[in-house]
């Protein structure tokens, strides 16, 4: 799987690398941070440019999460309606939002990437300012950009190690924030259950 991954890189150069960072900030099953991690490993052997391939990757993935951004300022009711891993995905992510606002871009975008595209579609939902949003996702971005290419330059010979290890990290983190999440929802649910049922008690 991840040879057959690393070898559509140098067939499709450039391109590929920003069409995967496009589509995975859509929630799109794209495997972009291993194709990044390729890209730097061509940057190191002098196949592509440094400057380039980090250009169209942030290109990409910027237009992707202003895509998901604007997806979820026009059909934020839709949020609500969504089922099962979508659906737990985006309560997290809006309880981040709600929590940690514009950090909440900025993490996403590498430390958390796997709710990326749900903070997108949540801070659409509540209209967070869209000159805020942007920057933090271009900081976020820019962050992850660096981080996974210059991971493919210095690991060139070492790439799946490498992809292993940062896949693992990023799940094993993402599902902590998704269990973490769950049970702050789940305690706040309760409380508003408990507080419901003694206002008419009160009432009395």
């Amino acid at each position: 799987m991840i040879e057959a991954l690393l070898g559509l890189v140098p067939i499709y150069g450039l391109y590929i690398v920003g069409l995967a960072t496009f589509l995975s900030c859509l929630a799109m099953p794209i495997p972009s941070s291993l194709i990044m991690l390729a890209a730097g490993a061509f940057i190191a052997a002098g196949d592509f440019s440094g400057p380039a391939v980090a250009g169209l990757a942030l290109a990409g993935a910027v237009a992707g999460d202003q895509v998901g951004y604007a997806m979820g300022r026009a059909g934020s009711a839709r949020l609500d309606r969504l089922k099962g891993k979508p659906a737990a995905m985006v309560r997290n992510a809006r309880y981040m939002t709600e929590r940690h606002g514009v950090s909440a871009v900025f993490l996403s975008r590498w430390l958390l990437s796997p709710l990326g595209p749900y903070v997108n579609l949540v801070t659409g939902a509540a209209r967070m300012h869209w000159l805020r949003f942007t920057l933090s996702d271009l900081a976020g971005e820019a962050v992850w950009i660096t981080l996974y290419l210059g991971a493919g330059y210095v690991f060139a010979g070492q790439i799946e190690a490498v992809a292993d290890i940062a896949a693992n990290f990023s799940g094993t983190l993402a599902a902590a924030v998704v269990a973490v999440g769950l049970g702050l929802w789940l305690r706040s649910d309760l409380r508003t259950e408990r507080r419901q049922k003694r206002e008419p008690q009160d009432s009395v």
